[in-house]
């Protein structure tokens, strides 16, 4: 009567882990190396993911703070070389458009502005000199950093508002009586200066005076060049076309209607496109990862023949040597991911916090990188784990 057959002893999972990280613990310098271009990879693509997450959060946040709803209304190009006019009355034809909550205007004038009457007249600064009516800031949701907008009462005086841009070139850091700037030859009183608008930027290099005085002082002539209105936000594609033919009934063709949103819409767009590209470049490190996680395990497997003999002599199976060595791969390239992970959040966070960005680093991200090094180390474990399976005892006794 024949014995038995003995059943190999079966190996759970803690027993996996177990056998898997001896490799990592002998020799934990090769693994750090090794676990090292995981890590890199991971990190670029966690990193690439969380810095355009965090700005397209950014972009998303000015949006909402300036809206979607607010278009511009503006001269276009003539046929001829006549200069083109919006009428005096576009404002008040706009308001009366259903869908309309507000509008506002601003109107350019030739004057020029400089930090006092010794400055040569050429040294301009770049700074446009507007007439604005009063009720702008509510449409455009622009605010002052220092002093107030122009009211009824100082819109009448020579008294002006200057954009950021324009407050640090001309030195400008406070307000009120004594704080005094040339411009359209006389002598103007500084009231406000504005916070930087990431909406409409060429405010940032703009001074603002009053509407009646521009007109009384600085030879404006009273026709609008940008009229800012805000519309219902589900009215915006309704109004959007009848700007237009409202603003010039004369000549609609030259009129100009368009979104400042837009320029920040089309720029998240654009990050789109970066990000992919750079995704792919994190993928090209993650598949460099992979394969010093493959040389690895290859080398790990012809000098520890000796074990994987004196292990088959012991009754391990081949399923058993198998699991071993892609158990070892994988916790190889779980570290990877780990310490990856952590490194794309870093990068993410000082990133953001230097651009003063809230810092967002989506949680598909993380998990899509540790399945990542997963599936990297599953496959780059599996022919080193067969090849250790396949050996047979007595040749791996025989070359130690």
């Amino acid at each position: 009567m024949s014995a038995p057959r003995l059943k190999p002893a079966r190996m759970w999972p803690a027993d996996v882990i177990r056998v898997g990280g001896y490799g990592l613990r002998s020799r934990p310098l090769r693994g750090i190396l090794s676990a090292l271009g995981i890590a890199i990879g991971i990190a670029a693509m966690v990193g690439v993911v969380g810095i355009s997450a965090s700005s397209a959060h950014e972009i998303e946040r000015r949006l909402s703070a300036f809206g979607t709803n607010l278009l511009t209304v503006s001269p276009g190009q003539s046929f001829g070389d006549e200069p083109v006019h919006l009428p005096d009355t576009a404002i008040g034809m706009i308001t009366a458009i259903p869908g309309v909550e507000s509008v506002s205007a601003v109107g350019r004038t030739e004057a020029r502005i400089y930090r006092n009457d010794h400055i040569p007249e050429r040294q301009t600064g770049g700074i446009i000199v507007y007439a604005a009516r009063t009720d702008l800031p509510s449409v455009i949701r622009s605010r002052t950093a220092v002093g107030a907008w122009l009211t009824e009462a100082t819109g009448r005086y020579p008294t002006v508002v200057l954009g950021s841009a324009a407050a640090s070139s001309l030195a400008v850091i406070e307000t009120g009586p004594d704080s005094l700037v040339w411009l359209g030859g006389r002598w103007f009183t500084v009231v406000g200066i504005l916070a930087p608008n990431d909406l409409i930027s060429d405010f940032d290099y703009g001074a603002f005076v009053g509407w009646p005085e521009a007109r009384a002082q600085l030879a404006f002539d009273g026709h609008p060049t940008t009229i800012y209105t805000r519309a219902a936000e589900s009215a915006v594609t309704t109004v959007q076309p009848l700007l237009g033919a409202t603003a010039n009934p004369e000549d609609p063709g030259e009129v100009d209607v368009s979104r400042p949103s837009d320029a920040l819409a089309a720029k998240q767009e654009t990050e789109k496109t970066l990000r992919a590209l750079l995704l792919g470049l994190g993928g090209v490190a993650l598949l460099v990862g992979g394969v010093g996680v493959a040389n690895t395990m290859v080398i790990s497997v012809l000098e520890r023949r000796s074990e994987i003999g004196l292990r088959r002599s012991l009754g391990a199976t081949r399923g058993q040597i198998r699991t071993q060595f892609l158990a070892e791969a994988l916790l190889l390239s779980l570290l990877g991911g780990l310490g990856g992970v952590v490194l794309g959040i870093g990068i993410t966070a000082i990133f953001a916090t230097a651009q003063s960005w809230s810092t967002v680093v989506p949680a598909w991200a993380m998990a899509g990188g540790i399945l990542a090094t997963l599936f990297i180390g599953g496959l780059a474990g599996f022919y080193p784990a067969v090849r250790a399976a396949r050996m047979p005892p007595t040749e791996a006794l025989a070359n130690p």
